[in-house]
């Protein structure tokens, strides 16, 4: 029996929470002053916001099978991936069998090399092929992770990405990152602060319980290496995309600088096996963190995995929900996962994608099985708007 073939694909944004994790109301910890790249510049520097991080919202992407199943995906890219997935990329799909994901892949990449090979393009890419694994899951009554080789465990365990890493571990989680709150720009007083913070939360965790910085991009060789010599007195199990992504340099550098067993993490905005490449290749990270929305999704993620685990090295996707649940299951260099807690204060655990997503489900004492249910196992919640700026 053949297979469906895919009738329709339909791109929408959605305003207010989702996959755009920083489209939130105001007095959101994910929004205090964080270091980021543009903290050079002190009309920026209070909030991440401030600069754009918010403009482009959340992407979903629906595809329509013959027999009438329909899978979607969410990621981030807004009104510019929906024109990109609406009037270039819909070609490449509509007419295709259900199970062509890997060629659709291939022409969605290559059509689009004359114009994007990292950012918007590729999160466009994503999402088509998360919405293509998820329609598949549901023609085949399967989840995804079924389909991509079955678990190698019963369940993840997580740690969590928030402002307060000692209420993470009553939570149950194995460890607790931090934003970083101070740049270069702030002077030796900003690195006194950035350290003082991480001594309060070593002593209220104790020593054992993992704790790690996100820089955000925001530093320079010269300060991430005297900032990594100096938190190893407080156990800093890593530290998180200290440098701009295409500084491999410098990353190549930074992990043989920081001292011995302080672990070095990168890859949140690389994308696609090439750019993965360049950091296992030249020994940039011991921690890759591809999000799944933006790396190319799902069908990109496993060849970026098989490249890892040659190289030893771990992957630990960014947070991005069912999306990556699905994938850290299934892999044995997937040891555990990133949650972000998205609670305001970082106090309780609420869903990721709260509130596009219904059915997502969240880790219990840091800790998740995930849902035997088919695709990735989630739907749209009808309540949440959704504006479909182009149409091909």
């Amino acid at each position: 029996m053949r297979e469906p073939i895919i009738t329709h694909i339909r791109a929408y944004t959605v305003r207010g929470g989702g996959a755009d994790y920083h489209d939130r109301d105001g007095g959101h910890w994910i929004d205090d002053h964080i270091a980021t790249p543009m903290s050079q510049y002190p009309e920026f520097r209070a909030s991440r916001r401030s600069f754009g991080i918010d403009v482009l919202g959340t992407l979903v992407v629906e595809v329509d099978a013959s027999d009438g199943t329909q899978g979607f995906a969410v990621t981030t890219g807004g009104e510019i991936g929906a024109y990109i997935v609406e009037k270039h990329f819909a070609r490449f799909v509509e007419g295709r069998r259900v199970t062509d994901i890997e060629l659709i892949w291939d022409q969605l990449y290559k059509s689009s090399l004359f114009y994007g090979r990292k950012g918007i393009v590729l999160n466009a890419i994503s999402g088509v092929d998360l919405a293509l694994w998820d329609l598949l899951g549901k023609v085949r009554g399967e989840p995804v992770y079924h389909l991509i080789g079955g678990p190698v465990r019963e369940e993840i365990q997580f740690y969590a990405t928030g402002a307060r890493p000692d209420l993470a571990q009553k939570m149950g989680f194995i460890g607790g990152k931090m934003p970083l709150h101070h740049a270069p720009v702030e002077g030796e007083t900003g690195m006194r602060q950035n350290l003082e913070e991480l001594a309060v939360m070593r002593g209220r965790v104790g020593a054992d319980f993992w704790i790690m910085f996100d820089c955000w991009m925001s530093l320079d060789l010269e300060y991430a290496t005297r900032f990594a010599q100096a938190a190893h007195e407080y156990g800093l199990k890593w530290i998180e995309e200290a440098l701009p992504p295409d500084d491999y340099w410098g990353y190549a550098s930074l992990r043989q600088s920081v001292p011995k067993g302080m672990l070095v993490a990168a890859g949140e905005h690389e994308a696609t096996r090439w750019g993965f490449r360049l950091l296992l290749e030249m020994g940039c990270c011991d921690i890759l963190q591809p999000d799944v929305g933006w790396c190319g999704g799902l069908t990109e993620l496993i060849k970026i995995s098989a490249m890892a685990d040659e190289h030893k090295a771990l992957v630990v996707p960014h947070g991005s929900s069912v999306y990556s649940y699905h994938f850290v299951i299934t892999q044995h260099n997937s040891p555990f996962a990133e949650f972000l807690m998205m609670a305001p204060e970082a106090d309780c655990v609420v869903p990721m994608f709260s509130p596009l997503l219904l059915d997502e489900p969240v880790p219990v004492n840091g800790r998740m099985k995930v849902p035997d249910r088919a695709g990735f196992g989630v739907r749209l919640n009808p309540d949440c708007a959704r504006q479909r700026p182009h149409e091909h």
